[in-house]
């Protein structure tokens, strides 16, 4: 969106200036060219943070399934050997 904005106003100035000479030309053009720099540079970083916050929720996600995964091994093994016990008992008894 600021992009466009963006563009636009230096459309606007870019007619407005039709008629300067040519240094204001020259001035207003490298104006809008800083302004582009500032806005690819500002929606680079941007990306980067998404990028980097998408990595984090990833790993996230990686660690809570490894420990739902040991959770469950945890309790299976505690299980089966809880019914081993009782077998063990009828087995006395």
């Amino acid at each position: 969106m600021k992009k466009i904005a963006a563009i636009s106003m230096i459309a606007a100035a870019a007619l407005g200036l039709a008629a300067c000479s040519d240094k204001a030309q020259n001035e207003a053009s490298e104006a809008a060219n800083a302004v582009g720099s500032d806005i690819e540079n500002t929606a680079g970083a941007a990306v980067d943070t998404v990028d980097n916050a998408l990595d984090g929720a990833g790993n996230a996600m990686d660690n809570a399934g490894e420990a739902t995964e040991n959770a469950a091994e945890g309790a299976t093994n505690a299980t089966g050997n809880a019914l081993t016990e009782a077998g063990n008992e009828v087995k006395e008894n």
